[in-house]
């Protein structure tokens, strides 16, 4: 039974890593940093590949391995990875299969305002006063040091992860600003911490309801709290999480799955 390499990091990564190890099907997980592994269930007996790979790293990993199947569950908003891994497989004649994290269609719900980018999250938080909390992660942080009294009025909501503290604090927020906690969280927990920072708006990628939209957008309009959602980057083609598991069922003839 030839290995699966799973490209985690993501809820959906972690599922997939349990539905393997339940199952017993062979795997390698690549996570990106050691907070992704620690995250891993059992990760002892796991062989478990942990750093940033480049297009070429990639491409040696499946080269020196034989891998029957590269799944990639990272994350929606991470698209120069997903095309490095797509990419890598296709070079290396691999089977490539990418998870999407069902997406919540865009509607004109009071309250809840869509952008194309960080940037026009920014520009909008410049144009109308209040404080906001950010829930987007630590990669862009750095650029809401563009929102006019950034320290003041903004608390941002990361990944209890050193790099990721580091890389914020070098951005300029610390202290009160800025809170270490895994997630996804209930709509009570994000009600709140809303409450408690005396937001006006929630800042937000569209993360499904893996990444705990529904929670956010709720519990905002419960606190009187607008949504800024930045929109998921293009169109992509995939399988859900659940017919990912049935693929896997049928390729590996798991029964009762």
């Amino acid at each position: 039974m030839n290995r699966i390499l799973l490209f985690a990091g993501t809820t959906e990564g972690r599922l997939l890593f349990e539905y393997c190890k339940e199952h017993k099907i062979p795997l390698t997980a690549a996570v990106a940093t050691d907070y992704g592994e620690a995250v891993l269930p059992d990760r002892e007996t796991a062989d478990i590949r942990v750093g940033r790979l480049d297009r070429l790293q990639m491409e040696e990993l499946l080269r020196n391995n034989t891998y029957e199947l590269v799944i990639d569950a990272t994350h929606p908003y991470a698209s120069e990875v997903t095309e490095n891994i797509r990419l890598a497989c296709k070079n290396c004649n691999k089977t490539y299969l990418r998870v999407l994290r069902t997406s919540i269609s865009e509607q004109a719900a009071p309250g809840v305002i869509y952008v194309d980018s960080i940037l026009e999250a920014v520009d909008y938080l410049n144009r109308h006063e209040g404080n906001a909390l950010i829930t987007t992660g630590s990669k862009n942080l750095s650029v809401f040091s563009g929102v006019k009294d950034y320290t003041k009025r903004l608390t941002a909501r990361i990944l209890p992860d050193y790099e990721n503290v580091k890389q914020c604090m070098e951005a300029g927020f610390s202290g009160r600003n800025l809170i270490c906690m895994q997630g996804p969280f209930s709509e009570e927990f994000n009600l709140a911490l809303l409450k408690e920072i005396k937001a006006s708006f929630l800042v937000t990628k569209e993360s499904g309801s893996y990444g705990g939209f529904s929670e956010k957008v709720q519990a905002a309009g419960r606190a009187g709290a607008k949504v800024i959602v930045i929109k998921r980057p293009g169109i992509e083609e995939g399988y859900s999480l659940e017919e990912t598991m049935e693929e896997l069922a049928r390729i590996y003839n798991i029964h009762g799955a």
